[in-house]
């Protein structure tokens, strides 16, 4: 190797290594600055385009089709966090008859965060007159959460989603 290619090979090298430093010791002092906000817009309602404003919060739904009438009553109110609690589920027809004998299975999360929810909830009875015990709910953090049940009964299936907006 010549003695030029030394000096090439020398010079790029001592370059990685003054930005490697450079880097390592900037981004503490920088990357807060331009690294916090742009992961506090992600994380706190600009990940999905829907502000907490926009969000229908009512607990009585309409099901995605139109098959079933649903709402629920938290056994805590207001729904706190991090504490473990149960809902009471009523599901009626379209023309306000209980349904019974469904399978109700839940699901959800927080959207803007991407990800589920902490527990595993589910419909652990049927207590008659269209009402569902769910149980198994906890939300470990404010912001915006969403519940989904997928209904089916009588050979009719469909989907509703509450939206529950928790501070802190």
């Amino acid at each position: 190797m010549n003695s030029q290619n030394k000096t090439i090979v020398i010079t790029a090298v001592v370059t990685a290594v003054l930005i490697l430093v450079g880097i390592f010791v900037l981004m503490p002092i920088l990357g807060p600055r331009f690294m916090h906000p742009m992961m506090m817009e992600r994380m706190h309602g600009g990940g999905s385009g829907t502000s907490a404003n926009d969000l229908n919060t009512e607990t009585t739904r309409m099901t995605n089709n139109g098959a079933f009438i649903v709402s629920f009553k938290s056994e805590l109110d207001p729904i706190t966090i991090g504490s473990m609690h149960s809902w009471i589920l009523h599901v009626e027809t379209a023309d306000g008859q209980p349904v019974e004998g469904a399978t109700i299975l839940v699901d959800g999360g927080m959207p803007d965060h991407g990800h589920g929810l902490p527990t595993s909830p589910q419909v652990t009875q049927d207590m008659g007159g269209g009402d569902y015990l769910v149980e198994g709910l906890r939300f470990q953090m404010g912001g915006w959460w969403e519940v989904k049940f997928n209904i089916s009964a009588d050979g009719v299936e469909d989907n509703v989603t509450f939206n529950i907006i928790l501070g802190g």
